[in-house]
């Protein structure tokens, strides 16, 4: 029998939702293998992983002993990034006719301006690749008009009559060549990646691609048989992108009867969450009516965390409340800060403090100064999430202010 209603944790689920990441979930299970182990000699517990058994979504097991308590957790990704390798693979001509396509979608609906009022930095985020990629290719053209110029020159007396072409044919072969290469190089640039991010979730104006809600009802009938095993806690984990896949997931669930009383405690852990990218597009109104739905919900326990360090992230905005479609009786989520600035020590956060994109995962990483927010904590100690932060107050500096213009749902 569960014994998740009174807080305690022997045996606990964990469903991890990615954010937008192309990348083999393997990543993750080596990060929290990594990062579990730091965080395990900070704080004073053990924490150990081992190969996940059976079948179903990648995933591992963790045995850990907290304050005395030993606790079992196995932790599997729900696995969409196929589907983002399919909407990355775009050929170089194609990725600026997306640029142009999503610039136009954010600008004529007016939520680059609406995000802008409330987190400059997600904002700055998501204008980085329209600039970046803009001066690539400005760049490029410039490399490739001094190189036809410059072999236009050169044939000009030898061959004259075809000095022209090959000067054109040179400048454009340089271009491409350049072109060719930032990509190469986008490792290090993040320009593709966040370009391919943004336009995903503006293809079709806010709504779920087909294949994404296919995907999602997927993950829907994972958590579901979850919920009807003898777990103390089940607890899905959404990071990023994967906070509002999340949502829409957890919202189905509870509409679908999947979290009935005296099953396992249901918790919601949602992290560096960007949920206004997409909720404040005009056809995101199945996003709005799950955001509205889940925020009243007593099944479950949701804790929406992000730091105003993460400039990726809209942090400490009640993604429930700024999308305005909060209810009268509202309840999740409790918006707390991870405040970076003070659960890492002054020499780490210097280190990390312009790596921003490592920064969007520190949510899955040590704190050598931790809090009352510990990710290891939370997904293989000895309390549910609802225990965890019962006594927890919201952040003082949230922001609840209604910003959306779009506020219709499905």
């Amino acid at each position: 029998m569960s014994d998740g209603a009174t807080g305690r944790v022997w045996r606990r689920r964990v469903f991890y939702v990615p954010g937008y990441d192309p990348f083999h979930p393997r990543r993750y299970r080596e990060l929290y293998r990594k990062e579990g182990a730091a965080q395990a000699a900070i704080s004073g517990y053990e924490l150990s992983l081992r190969s996940k058994q059976g079948e179903g979504p990648y995933g591992w097991h963790v045995t850990a002993s907290m304050d005395g308590n030993a606790v079992e957790a196995d932790v599997e990704v729900l696995v969409w990034s196929d589907i983002v390798r399919a909407s990355m693979g775009h050929s170089i001509p194609a990725t600026y006719a997306q640029l142009a396509r999503t610039a136009w979608v954010y600008l004529r609906s007016g939520v680059l301006f609406r995000v802008a009022r409330l987190r400059k930095g997600p904002t700055i985020a998501a204008l980085y690749p329209v600039v970046a990629l803009t001066v690539e290719l400005v760049a490029a053209l410039l490399l490739g008009w001094a190189a036809g110029a410059v072999a236009a020159q050169a044939f000009s007396a030898a061959a004259p009559a075809m000095a022209n072409w090959i000067g054109w044919g040179s400048g454009i072969a340089v271009a491409f060549a350049m072109l060719a290469w930032f990509r190469r190089i986008d490792g290090r640039i993040y320009a593709y990646y966040l370009m391919h991010d943004y336009a995903h979730g503006a293809q079709a104006w806010g709504a779920y691609p087909a294949e994404l809600e296919d995907r999602l009802g997927a993950f829907r009938e994972t958590v579901a048989r979850a919920m009807r095993e003898d777990w103390d806690e089940v607890l899905v984990v959404g990071h990023s992108s994967g906070a509002h896949l999340a949502v829409s997931v957890l919202a189905d669930l509870i509409r679908a009867g999947g979290a009935p009383e005296g099953r396992p405690a249901l918790g919601f852990l949602s992290l560096g969450q960007v949920v206004p990218m997409v909720a404040f597009l005009p056809r995101a109104r199945r996003l709005r009516a799950d955001l509205a739905y889940l925020s009243a919900r007593e099944e479950l326990t949701w804790v929406d965390v992000t730091a105003p360090g993460d400039g990726c992230a809209f942090a400490l905005c009640d993604p429930v409340s700024v999308t305005g479609v909060a209810p009268p009786g509202k309840r999740w989520p409790l918006v707390i800060s991870a405040a970076f600035t003070q659960t890492l020590s002054p020499a780490r956060w210097k280190e990390l403090r312009w790596r921003f994109f490592r920064l969007h995962f520190q949510y899955l990483c040590a704190f050598d100064r931790p809090g009352d927010y510990d990710y290891f904590r939370i997904t293989a100690g000895p309390l549910t999430l609802a225990e965890r932060f019962r006594r927890r107050d919201p952040s003082k500096s949230r922001i609840e202010t209604p910003m959306s213009g779009y506020r219709d749902v499905a």
